[in-house]
């Protein structure tokens, strides 16, 4: 089951009911909460490549290797001084978990479901591909559940950016998705081949986490070519909808 971690206070934005696409600079301040799914402890070194949004602090929290003991081992003088794209050594790190941040925010009514239509590709990969594409922000999803390619572990949940800020989407623009819907990519291409059960696996628990946080209704977490208006066979023929809803109510 999930375990609450209680993090200092941060300065959480409040986001308008109305779309838009104006960053609110009204603040208030918010704990956010943290969700962990528990891992068994089999430490080793690892390779770590820093994704969009990523900093020091949560990296240490992913692996559960303090900051200085990373800062130590890559020569690091300054923890602000990651780039996307920057290669770590991560020394006996432990399993990868996912970290999943809540944030109170009355905006988030659906939840999106998406396949990268891609045989590979990861959170720095989509945020390339998307800020060629013009969109400010870079990635356009909330969350990347990746499938092992690109140096990511099978299963791996990304938080991106557009998340961290409590920003509005870029994944479905029918309905205005993208200012109440949470966006949920999966690495792979669902027309052509099928979801791996790691990858349901993630999916599963990111969506419930998410759901029941934010008191979502089953009727609103919903296929990309489910939403009114989107033209569109996303997230693919092969994604296995009943199988992944009936999980999502026995979880």
């Amino acid at each position: 089951m999930k375990k609450h971690v209680l993090l200092s206070i941060l300065l959480i934005p409040v986001l308008l009911n109305s779309c838009t696409s104006v960053p609110v600079t009204t603040l208030v301040t918010q704990t956010p909460v943290y969700s962990l799914p528990t891992v068994p402890v089999l430490r080793q070194d690892v390779k770590h490549i820093v994704a969009p949004g990523e900093t020091l602090w949560r990296i240490g929290k992913m692996y559960d290797v303090p900051v200085d003991e990373i800062m130590r081992t890559n020569h690091l003088k300054d923890s602000a001084t990651l780039s996307m794209g920057q290669s770590l050594l991560i020394p006996k790190a432990s399993p990868l978990r996912s970290i999943i941040p809540l944030y109170p925010n009355p905006k988030w009514k659906f939840i999106i479901i998406h396949h990268s239509a891609t045989d590979e590709g990861d959170s720095l990969s989509f945020n390339r591909h998307h800020l060629k594409r013009g969109f400010a922000g870079g990635v356009g999803y909330h969350f990347v559940i990746d499938n092992g390619s690109h140096s990511k572990v099978d299963g791996q949940i990304e938080v991106a950016p557009r998340w961290l800020k409590q920003e509005d989407g870029r994944h479905c623009k029918a309905s205005e998705m993208n200012c109440k819907a949470i966006g949920v990519c999966l690495v792979g291409n669902f027309n052509a081949e099928k979801l791996s059960s790691e990858q349901m696996k993630s999916l599963v628990y990111l969506v419930n986490t998410l759901r029941k946080y934010y008191k979502i209704p089953p009727q609103n977490i919903m296929e990309h070519g489910q939403v009114p208006g989107a033209n569109t066979d996303c997230p693919g023929k092969h994604f296995p909808w009943q199988e992944f809803k009936s999980a999502l109510g026995a979880s």
